[in-house]
């Protein structure tokens, strides 16, 4: 709701003129002095006006909180707390002790909270003034604590928000443990609201962003009722709060509230009661406008509202979060704490079995977050049924454009729509709706099999039985391996005959592409979501590691994620080894980046992006890590919407559970393969990682990784070439021609700089492709890379 500046010159003209502060008379509370937490118990520590005082509350949620609070007012509105995560029994006591140190400890003499006092000096008294701010003294008066360079939630007139400091949004209206959300002044100056990781509390997404090139250096709440952010010059850069109100008039606070938005309150001083006779705090003024909208999708994260719920404005600009049909809050007491399946989910392992479900629809809502799979140029009617077959589908969105997104649990980033497009969720629900009966159902199964059980073991026919049923397994076990055809039970993974793939191929005619141990053919078969399939023949396999081939084929036919090619079937028949996969209709990123025209910077930064998320799935998402040790354009492949999908798991090497590395013989393509490779040393994910370096660097700057055409043989190289752009700040150099991305260079040189770390020699300095995805995306900081290029192997 803040403009970026007022309407009015005066405005602003006022905001920059001295403003008077408030008189810092004070009582001092002399060393020795205490308070103890008593029910029905008033006592505190006041401001000389009476405007504020210091002292225990009783929270409704059980327990005392050790805080500051308006005391002229009926609320007692708390304005910053000590305790808000541990909460402290009755008997508990606040004390300045004797030597100085100002503790909160429980009835036991336990302490639970200390106020870290920062410089030289001796405290000789404590002072609750009437600007709200308590402090801690030496006998010059110095302040050697304050309770305003250490804010909860809230800010007052006259107080700053400094470089490095924040406010943490509560968990909720009554509960003052740390929530969601962060207002913070970063080191750059850049003043941001953000999600956090729950319950860590670093920060996650940023949503508003006071300021785009830096710069601040504090955060103003002055006494004319402007919240500004200002440079060191003093220079206004941006109002945050515009909407100005006298300190003599009205009491004032801004909170970052626990529905993540930033408001400035005011409560008139004339009783309470406004000329036109509205009483209490009013909202003043308030960012951001719609923070529904605001929180969009990122990689981690659940957006405004918790997972499996979405997020809508009400008439007073509040979000409100709201539970889909079936589903019911994780915290009664919060709403924005998320939602949980009030019925038992399907079972994967019941088979197909659609009828106990139904999909309830949801006009206008969306999850952009969570979806598997997306198909294009589809029915409604056959996107309901694909998502009410499919075990893993939890929701389905589709739009009049004939799209459909299948979501899974949990639903991330849900949001309701003003939009033109008919979009729509699909919730798809038990038919009862109820885990009751299917719990009762349950119990009485078990308690029959109990039964049963009993009747066997006090029976001499047991013994028999179990003969009985351990020949007819070893008899399954049997005809199970030696199967030609049908489904490997777990993993949905077909086993497929020679002769079904040539006829699929009509005898292998039309050629895909061809690597250096395989090629791969179009074909057409009833397999997965569409008929049209890409069958990868392997040459001539050495058969007598068939063990590993089986493990390799289970565990990448467990994997599931937008940014992989579906392993669908597979052929294991004498001399055959054949691979059945998705058909990517826009063929490889190769083909894409290294042809005739140069893809948009936009598409090029998406398809960095779900490389990126994809290697991280593999290497931290799945049972057994799995490293993917050829990552290159060829093996990245373009589906209909020409989002990435990592393809060709041939050199794929397993990590099991309790391993980091393995020692493997060398595997890749040379340009993108680690060193680590070439000096006999265990390898780990991070060999992945070092490719997918250089396949971003390809990205960039839209050419491949070794040219030696070119004019400049100091450009041969494209990582040196670079590194040397990087060093020289002559960045623009590697997207010459490209305008798009010479518009956004300072993006290209953040991608430059994350190419860089991913390329180091030593494996150690490489981060993690999860960390990789979170700078990408602008979820935590680059740092500079190490000044030393990388060696050329």
């Amino acid at each position: 709701m803040a403009s970026a500046y007022p309407n009015s010159l005066y405005l602003i003209l006022l905001c920059l003129l001295p403003v008077s502060v408030l008189s810092q008379t004070y009582k001092n509370i002399t060393l020795g002095s205490s308070l103890t937490a008593v029910l029905n118990d008033n006592s505190s520590w006041t401001s000389p006006s009476g405007e504020f005082a210091f002292g225990f509350q009783q929270i409704e949620t059980g327990g005392f909180l050790l805080a500051i609070w308006f005391d002229n007012i009926p609320e007692k509105t708390i304005v910053w707390s000590a305790n808000g995560g541990n909460l402290v029994k009755q008997g508990s006591k606040v004390q300045l002790r004797t030597d100085g140190q100002f503790e909160l400890i429980d009835p036991k003499g336990q302490e639970v909270w200390m106020a870290n006092l920062s410089g030289s000096g001796i405290v000789s008294y404590a002072a609750m003034l009437d600007t709200g701010n308590f402090v801690l003294a030496s006998q010059n008066s110095t302040n050697l604590w304050e309770s305003f360079d250490h804010p909860t939630d809230t800010i007052l007139p006259t107080q700053t928000i400094s470089i490095g400091s924040s406010l943490h949004a509560r968990y909720s209206e009554m509960n003052y443990s740390s929530g969601r959300f962060l207002m913070r002044l970063q080191s750059n100056g850049n003043l941001t609201l953000s999600t956090v990781h729950f319950p860590l509390g670093s920060p996650n997404t940023d949503y508003w962003l006071a300021n785009n090139n830096g710069g601040g250096f504090q955060v103003i709440f002055n006494l004319s009722g402007y919240i500004y952010l200002e440079d060191k010059n003093k220079s206004i850069i941006r109002f945050i709060a515009s909407i100005g109100a006298s300190s003599s008039d009205f009491y004032q606070r801004a909170i970052l509230e626990y529905d993540g938005i930033f408001r400035q309150y005011v409560y008139p001083r004339n009783n309470g009661v406004t000329d036109g006779g509205t009483s209490g705090w009013s909202t003043r003024d308030y960012v951001p406008d719609d923070i529904c909208k605001s929180i969009t999708m990122q990689s981690t994260g659940s957006g405004a509202c918790g997972f499996n719920s979405y997020c809508h404005l009400g008439n007073d600009q509040r979000p409100t979060c709201t539970c889909p049909p079936g589903y019911s809050p994780l915290d009664p007491d919060n709403e924005m704490m998320g939602c949980k399946q009030a019925f038992v989910p399907q079972d994967c392992d019941g088979g197909q079995d659609a009828d106990p479900f139904y999909l309830s629809e949801l006009p206008s809502v969306n999850w952009p977050g969570g979806d598997y799979e997306y198909f294009s140029s589809v029915p409604e009617d056959w996107c309901k049924q694909v998502c009410l077959k499919d075990c893993f589908c939890a929701a389905a969105i589709v739009n009049t454009g004939r799209e459909c997104w299948m979501k899974k649990i949990p639903l991330s980033y849900g949001v309701q729509l003003n939009d033109d497009f008919g979009t729509k969720a699909l919730i798809k629900i038990r038919k009862d709706n109820s885990t009751t009966s299917i719990a009762n159902g349950l119990k009485e199964q078990k308690s029959t099999l109990n039964l049963i059980l009993t009747m066997l073991l006090s029976s001499s026919a047991f013994l028999n039985l179990v003969l009985l049923i351990a020949t007819l397994w070893v008899v399954f076990r049997k005809r199970r391996i030696t199967r030609p055809s049908g489904e490997i039970q777990g993993i949905g993974l077909r086993s497929l005959t020679y002769k079904e793939l040539e006829g699929a191929t009509n005898n292998f005619k039309e050629e895909l592409g061809k690597g250096a141990c395989s090629t791969v053919y179009k074909g057409i078969l009833a397999i997965g979501n569409n008929n049209l399939i890409a069958v990868k023949r392997l040459d001539k396999m050495v058969t007598d590691n068939e063990q590993e081939f089986q493990a390799e084929m289970s565990a990448i036919g467990k994997t599931n994620h937008k940014n992989l090619v579906q392993l669908l079937g597979f052929c294991n028949e004498e001399q055959h080894r054949l691979l059945v996969y998705e058909y990517m209709s826009n063929g490889s990123l190769a083909s894409y980046l290294f042809g005739n025209s140069r893809p948009s910077w936009y598409r090029r930064t998406e398809i960095a992006f779900g490389t990126a998320r994809g290697l991280a799935y593999l290497h931290e998402e799945c049972n057994n890590q799995i490293i993917h040790c050829d990552i290159k354009p060829q093996n990245i492949l373009l589906d209909d919407s020409l989002t990435a999908r990592i393809s060709d798991f041939g050199l794929a090497k397993l990590l099991k559970t309790d391993q980091t590395r393995t020692l493997t013989a060398i595997r890749g393509t040379k340009g993108y393969v680690a060193p680590e490779w070439f000096k006999s040393k265990p390898v780990t994910v991070k060999v992945d990682v070092y490719s997918f370096g250089i396949l971003l660097l390809e990205l960039i700057c839209c050419r491949k990784s070794f040219d030696q055409d070119v004019d400049d043989q100091n450009q041969m190289i494209l990582a040196d070439w670079a590194y040397d752009c990087y060093e020289e700040r002559r960045m623009y150099m590697l997207v010459q021609e490209d305008e798009e991305a010479i518009q956004d260079i300072e993006r290209v040189e953040k991608f430059v700089m994350i190419a860089i770390w991913c390329i180091q020699d030593d494996p150690l300095l490489r981060p993690t492709m999860k960390r990789v995805s979170q700078m990408l995306e602008g979820v935590i900081e680059v740092p500079h890379p190490p000044v030393n290029p990388h060696s050329t192997v």
